[in-house]
Parts: C-alpha cells; sequence; structure tokens
C-alpha cells in the first residue's frame, strides 16, 4: 500500500487540549480546520449546488487509478497544464482510462511543499502551478468514464484558466475531486486502485483525506 497523502503545513488547522493526561487521565483534543487545507477533497457543492461529500457513494471513492505524468513540461513552465493531447499520448501507450476510474495528474509538484517553488508566487504574488486544461476535463466527462481527478499542486485550475472552469466543470457534473496528494511517482500509470478516506460530515464541501494506493 503507497499513502499518496500529502500537503503543506499550513496555519489552517487548530489544536487545542480538551483533556490531557496529565490532569484527567485521558487525552482529548479540539481540532479547528478549514475544509480545504493539505490533502483535501473537494465535492460537488464546493463549486455548484450539488451533493455534499457525505453522500458521495462509497463505491465512486474505491477505483482504478490512472497517473498521466506531466514534470517534463511543469519543469519548464509552472503554469502547465494537462491537455487532451497529453491524455491521448497516455492512452495510445496504455490503452483507454479505466472504467469509472480516477485521473491523477503528475506534475512532480509535490517535492516542492515545503520550499517556494511550490507557490511559484510571480510578480504580483499570485500562485503559479501546475493544473488541468478544461478541454481535458470535458474528454473525461464525455469520450471517457471518469469519477474522480486528482493532482499534487493546490488546485485543479491555475492562472491559465482564471474563472475556474476545470473546477466548475468537473464538480458541477456531480463528480469530486482531491488537491495535494503526494507519492504518484510511486504509483503506476495504470494498474493501482486508489482508496479515498473522505469522512461523512454532513453539508462538506470537502475535507482532509487520507489516500491510499493499492498496487
Amino acid at each position: 500500500d503507497i499513502i499518496i497523502s500529502g500537503g503543506e503545513n499550513v496555519s489552517s488547522v487548530e489544536v487545542e487540549d480538551v483533556l490531557t493526561f496529565a490532569n484527567h487521565k485521558i487525552n482529548l483534543k479540539k481540532i479547528t480546520y478549514w475544509e480545504h487545507v493539505g490533502t483535501h477533497m473537494d465535492a460537488p457543492n464546493h463549486f455548484s449546488e450539488g451533493s455534499s461529500c457525505e453522500k458521495i457513494p462509497a463505491e465512486d471513492l474505491v477505483c482504478p487509478l490512472a497517473v498521466i505524468d506531466v514534470k517534463a513540461k511543469a519543469t519548464e513552465d509552472p503554469l502547465a497544464l494537462l491537455t487532451l493531447e497529453d491524455v491521448k499520448v497516455w492512452e495510445a501507450r496504455h490503452g483507454p482510462l479505466p472504467e469509472r476510474c480516477c485521473v491523477a495528474l503528475n506534475s512532480g509538484w509535490a517535492e516542492h511543499v515545503n520550499s517556494p517553488k511550490f507557490k511559484s508566487l510571480d510578480k504580483n504574488g499570485e500562485l503559479r502551478q501546475p493544473a488541468f486544461h478544461v478541454e481535458a476535463i470535458e474528454y473525461f466527462l464525455e469520450e471517457r468514464n471518469v469519477v474522480g481527478i486528482a493532482i499534487d499542486t493546490l488546485s485543479f485550475d491555475n492562472q491559465r484558466s482564471p474563472g475556474s472552469d476545470s473546477h466548475y466543470k468537473w464538480l458541477g457534473s456531480e463528480r469530486w475531486g482531491v488537491e495535494n496528494v503526494n507519492n504518484l511517482d510511486d504509483v503506476p500509470p495504470v494498474g493501482a486502485t486508489v482508496v479515498v478516506g473522505q469522512p461523512k460530515i454532513e453539508g462538506g464541501t470537502g475535507g482532509p483525506n487520507r489516500i491510499f494506493a493499492l498496487v
């Protein structure tokens, strides 16, 4: 099993001692966090009026994993996109995307999570990271039976899709996605199974996940 969770250390997670072993002979903590922090799910209702996270069927959270590597062009361009052409090159090598799979974009960005390169801020302080081209998203929806997407950056969109096109198109179709995954180099392009550990918080728009790839 390969854990493909990861993510940046962020201050938007707060841990407070409620009971301590020294004083109460039991430890209990209160944890407060934003839903979209670290390795986390975007449920459909994050960018639509669709389903909240507890309504996603469990069978959609255990599925074949297809990993598309765009590290070469991401090295040259922090705003590189996974395009429809990239998907078709992948399929020419590995066959059609598996039925009801999760497609993961491997840009190599996870290895930069503890360095300034992870955000690659431009001169205006704007984030630069690889992302999905909306044409690839449309292909997953219209030509293939894909149930989830994953990426090793903070977002499915970047400055080349300023209208959050991929978020709206994908999540608006009643599908889920996961951001800030890790260890995609340890997973084969095809043949693994992904297990997405999404807590069933009523009304949630997503939340932190621990994700496994079964190889």
